[in-house]
């Protein structure tokens, strides 16, 4: 299993940050370039404890889908999604938001684990972290736009 953190500080509220990263429509807006979207379940507005997303995306020229459900929350201190079925053996998200002053800090820490055995082990390390990683950033300069 594979894992990675980001940070990213803005000057957006805590309360702000945290219901921007639960919607789904800020989701889609910031993964226009994979062209994903919300397909079942919640697919527009803010998402809560226990619903779930189906998105459909492509990625490395393939289309991939992969339900989530908020499985914890304690708003606007964090929350986590987790992949209940799709392309990982295991993906976890956790959504964290930390008021410093006049910023708020929000912490991304992924784990998620790749199919196929060893050959999945060898891709987590060379690509997949990386690409998960620029996803991830992408998604939090959307967010922290003002």
């Amino acid at each position: 299993m594979a894992s990675f953190e980001c940070i990213t500080r803005s000057g957006i509220s805590k309360a702000d940050l945290f219901d921007r990263s639960l919607s789904i429509d800020a989701h889609v807006g910031s993964m226009a370039k994979s062209r994903e979207k919300a397909v079942r379940g919640v697919t527009t507005g803010l998402i809560s404890l226990g619903e779930e997303v189906t998105w459909r995306a492509w990625h490395f020229g393939i289309p991939l889908h992969m339900t989530s459900r908020i499985t914890e929350m304690v708003s606007p201190d964090y929350f986590v999604d987790e992949q209940v079925k799709g392309p990982f053996r295991r993906f976890r998200h956790i959504h964290e938001f930390l008021a410093e002053g006049e910023e708020t800090v929000m912490i991304d820490r992924i784990e998620f684990a790749a199919p196929l055995g060893p050959v999945g082990r060898i891709a987590e390390r060379l690509f997949l972290a990386r690409y998960l990683r620029e996803l991830i950033e992408t998604r939090n300069r959307y967010l922290t736009r003002q």
